[in-house]
């Protein structure tokens, strides 16, 4: 199965880079974003003297990941059964977790190079320092929690999709609204009414974003954060927790087709 997977994970990559209009918007809308908001805002300081640019570059790899993983999951699963691509595979040997399996190496790499860019253009274009070496090893489990979490969801709720076509714009309402409420576009998150907060802090992107700005931000900048603290091991678990739910949704709502029987 694995060499099913990889191979199934190949074609993906391909099909994905042939659509240029795909490949434009997953890499560049949130890039052209950062631009925009670091540039704006650029030139502020919050009150633990870090620019908000450096916060902005931080949090919106969150962003990004949600964005790629999650958007591109459930779009391309609602593609693939609305034109039958995963009622033929159904007549072939490749069972479901293998096509599921290429599925998410193709978001995994799209959040890979995702997450590189807006690095990139964190460091070249707002003098953003890259963290020490330690807090790498950070970035990595948060990453790839954050990555598979987007992604089971996004398998989901692809089914939740009548019409392949709007895919894009359904699965975005979601993802627009939590990046208001999640301390993304909006930092720091206690500008926001108390209940926003606390409805936020439900859903995986609130701790994604904070957990990124921990990697990437001075220790000082904690003081922005709600309850003045960075709570790695509370990112850690409802990144986890969210994991599973994806997982256990994945289970029950996964079909071959539309109408599967």
């Amino acid at each position: 199965m694995i060499a099913m997977s990889l191979s199934r994970g190949h074609v993906e990559l391909l099909q994905f880079l042939r659509d240029r209009t795909a490949v434009i918007f997953t890499f560049f809308f949130p890039a052209l974003l950062l631009l925009l908001f670091g540039t704006i805002f650029g030139s502020e300081s919050t009150d633990g003297g870090v620019a908000v640019s450096r916060i902005f570059t931080a949090s919106m790899i969150a962003y990004g990941v949600l964005n790629t993983a999650f958007v591109t999951m459930g779009s391309g699963l609602a593609m693939d059964r609305e034109d039958g691509t995963l009622k033929r595979l159904r007549g072939t040997p490749m069972p479901a977790t293998a096509y599921l399996i290429g599925k998410g190496l193709l978001v995994f790499a799209l959040s890979v190079a995702e997450a590189t860019f807006l690095i990139l253009m964190g460091v070249v274009v707002f003098d953003m320092p890259l963290p020490p070496a330690g807090h790498w090893v950070t970035f990595a489990w948060i990453f790839l929690l954050s990555t598979v979490a987007c992604s089971l969801l996004g398998i989901a709720v692809s089914g939740l999709v009548k019409n392949a076509r709007n895919a894009g714009a359904i699965l975005n309402v979601p993802v627009v609204a939590l990046q208001f409420v999640s301390g993304v576009f909006i930092h720091p998150m206690t500008q926001l009414p108390e209940w926003l907060q606390n409805v936020a802090s439900i859903f995986p992107v609130r701790w994604m974003a904070q957990g990124f700005r921990y990697v990437f931000l001075p220790d000082e900048a904690k003081v922005t954060e709600i309850g003045g603290a960075w709570n790695l091991g509370t990112v850690a678990v409802v990144l986890g927790v969210w994991c599973v739910i994806g997982l256990v949704l994945c289970l029950v709502t996964f079909r071959w087709s539309g109408r599967d029987k």
